[in-house]
């Protein structure tokens, strides 16, 4: 008896049933379509790459979840763990083939070896939008405004995207002399929404004092508004500074633009990864926020700077597509389809598939997917299976002459019937668009 290997994948990976990648791909086209609107162009980059490039001098907290080996030439190579590092090396590899300020999106997939939980998995979908070559308040709100565009072509419903800035944390640490604690009390912080107050000052704790524990719980306390909130930071950081005119800045673009109800200033917003030295962000969905960020980024002035002795500036955010989707679909504001083809042409004789498939290509022509039989089995069979394939209707074609020929629409919700010529049915069908 032949011995079969049991089907399966690896913890935090997953397949694709047609209506889910369906959904996904119809996200990613709406979010595409934002990126485009505002004039980004895409590019893509390798999946693996040299693991110096990805984790620089030192990768800390990332090093650990990062897919690492060594390949059949000896390589120490990486799976990309995210798409702004590799974008990074993009840009300093071909900066003398861009125009600055470059605007480019980039959607693929990534890796990381963390604990998997409800929208996070270890492959994942991201898509990224970035900004490089110009370090302006201009360019961090457009970011933020695309991340606002992007959410709301997803149907996420009610969003607020937090916002911070990371060189105002900094300020407050040196005015409270811990400026050589920044990365563990960021790495702190970062964690305020998953483990609560109480473990984010017993992790503090062992950082520094209980009483500058508590100053930097308490700096990162946001107020009622935005402004109060700001002179909040303004006073515990030392005074006014670039960076608290940034975010100034930046609250009058939101207010002007009359968006300013989606943003909230929220001084516990410092993003764990090492690269971001600017303005940072992360976005909750307002019906589920217990799923984490579903989009997130900041300004990462540095990162250039690994691999070029004149680095770029830049700034951009990245749509958790995984996540969003799983939150969304817990909300039931998933509108999951089975087919692309809301239209399926049945088979009455398998000699005439040729003329099936070019009246199906009258139609698609005229922009209406369809899906013709491959079978001639009986109508009530065909009718059955394009109600599971997810079509709205069938067309019967006609015996004698199935291009010229009166045809019957069957519409599988109604169960009834309608005979017309082809011309009509076509702009019957596009009406319905």
């Amino acid at each position: 008896m032949q011995d079969f290997i049991q089907p399966r994948v690896l913890k935090g990976f997953r397949d694709f049933l047609p209506q889910d990648e369906i959904l996904k791909r119809t996200l990613v086209e709406n979010v595409e379509n934002v990126f485009r609107k505002f004039g980004f162009l895409p590019i893509d980059t390798p999946a693996l790459e040299y693991t110096e490039i990805l984790l620089g001098k030192g990768g800390g907290e990332t090093e650990k979840q990062v897919y690492r080996f060594t390949d059949n030439g000896g390589r120490d190579v990486s799976l990309r763990f995210d798409l702004t590092v590799p974008f990074a090396r993009f840009a300093a590899e071909h900066r003398g083939e861009l125009t600055f300020p470059f605007k480019r999106y980039h959607i693929a997939k990534v890796w990381r070896g963390e604990n998997t939980q409800r929208g996070r998995y270890r492959e994942f979908t991201q898509c990224d939008f970035d900004c490089v070559g110009s370090n302006t308040a201009a360019c961090d709100f457009e970011i933020l405004l695309m991340m606002k565009e992007a959410l709301a072509a997803c149907g996420a419903g009610n969003v607020k995207i937090k916002v911070n800035h990371r060189g105002m944390f900094n300020n407050f640490l040196k005015k409270i002399g811990m400026p050589e604690k920044l990365t563990g009390v960021l790495r702190a912080v970062d964690k305020l929404d998953k483990i609560g107050r109480e473990e984010v000052f017993r992790a503090l704790g062992e950082i520094t004092d209980s009483a500058r524990a508590e100053e930097i719980l308490n700096f990162i306390g946001a107020k009622s508004t935005w402004e109060e909130t700001l002179d909040a930071m303004i006073k515990a950081s030392g005074g006014t500074s670039e960076e608290s005119e940034r975010l100034s800045v930046i609250r009058k673009y939101m207010i002007d633009c009359n968006v300013e109800d989606s943003f909230v200033l929220d001084p516990s917003i410092t993003r764990g990864l090492d690269y971001y030295t600017g303005i940072v962000f992360e976005t909750f969905l307002a019906e589920m926020s217990e799923i984490g960020s579903v989009c997130s980024g900041g300004r990462y002035d540095n990162l250039t700077g690994l691999y070029s002795k004149e680095p770029l500036s830049g700034v951009g955010a990245s749509v958790g597509l995984d996540r969003l989707i799983a939150a969304i679909d817990a909300l039931g504001k998933t509108q999951k389809r089975k087919t692309y083809a809301p239209v399926f042409i049945a088979c009455l004789d398998e000699a005439k598939t040729g003329l099936y498939q070019q009246l199906a290509l009258k139609l698609r022509n005229s922009n209406i997917a369809c899906e013709v039989s491959c079978e001639a089995k009986k109508l009530t069979a065909q009718f059955m299976l394009a109600e599971k394939k997810g079509a709205s209707y069938v067309i019967i074609p006609n015996e004698e002459d199935p291009l010229n020929g009166k045809i019957t629409l069957r519409d599988l919700t109604s169960r009834q019937n309608r005979e017309a010529y082809l011309s009509s049915l076509i702009d019957f069908l596009k009406a319905l668009k």
